[in-house]
């Protein structure tokens, strides 16, 4: 019961931050691109260009079918390569978050919590552009848009809140041990290759449903694929919903217990 106070006390901590917080996520954002000739536009032109190699390399070079149900197979792809994206760069910028803000750490009145969160919001601006792309690319395919699109958010909500509870726990690991990151990028690497991304969730026996899905990100990438092509809405699969809700929370838990541990000890560190 009192990790569960904690938490909670550490998640208004954020709410008392919120404008401090969408102002650091707004200029991290901007300062990828500071210094170039388009500047921001650089946010729609690269997934723009991302988009557009991944349709000629699979429709013009490979040549893909459609799958099973007449889906064009690059927009099937894209389903599964734009949320699983967005999840590794908000993982990776979050992990690093408290190490390359160490100015900020030492800055006593600094809420240092939102220093995770605010990489992942920064991280969140590029995935929406990929996520109007990707919508545009439906539609230009003869796809009309569906009730199901307006679930679309809640699976956007669902990355933010489990990459920062993982955000809260690599980045307050990483300040101690430097390891972290490369066990992080090891198990990212692994992890897109056991996530449905370019093979279907269907070629695995049942009996081993419950072992894919102990992979949260499984749940993203199938409820894009529900929302655009299947026509599914999350809460009709309440046994997947249930569980993913109980390895992020405890991830969310978890991550903010280690991070309010380790807190005060990263200035000497750092």
């Amino acid at each position: 019961m009192r990790y569960i106070k904690e938490f909670f006390r550490f998640l208004n901590h954020i709410r008392n931050s919120r404008k401090l917080l969408f102002t650091l996520a707004y200029n991290d954002f901007k300062q990828q691109y500071l210094g170039s000739y388009l500047g921001i536009l650089w946010a729609v032109i690269r997934p723009a260009l991302f988009i557009g190699v991944i349709w000629f390399v699979f429709t013009v070079g490979f040549k893909s079918r459609p799958t099973d149900d007449g889906t064009p197979f690059v927009l099937w792809l894209l389903c599964g390569m734009i949320p699983w994206f967005f999840f590794s760069e908000a993982v990776n910028k979050g992990m690093s978050a408290i190490v390359s803000n160490a100015y900020l750490v030492k800055k006593v009145a600094f809420r240092v919590s939102i220093l995770p969160l605010v990489k992942v919001l920064s991280s969140l601006g590029i995935h929406i552009v990929l996520v109007c792309l990707l919508i545009i690319a439906f539609l230009l395919n003869g796809f009309f848009p569906t009730i199901y699109w307006l679930q679309l958010p809640y699976y956007i909500v669902c990355t933010v809140i489990l990459t920062l509870g993982l955000g809260w726990l690599t980045s307050s690991l990483r300040v101690f041990i430097k390891d972290v990151g490369e066990i992080i990028g090891v198990v990212i690497q692994f992890g897109f290759w056991l996530t449905p991304i370019f093979w279907s969730f269907k070629i695995i026996p049942l009996k081993y449903h419950y072992l894919v899905k102990l992979n949260p990100m499984v749940y993203v990438v199938e409820g894009f694929r529900n929302t655009f092509i299947s026509k599914v809405w999350f809460w009709q699969n309440i046994n997947d919903t249930v569980q993913f809700w109980i390895i992020t929370i405890v991830f969310l838990i978890l991550g903010s217990i280690v991070f309010k541990r380790l807190r005060p000890h990263f200035g000497d560190v750092l």
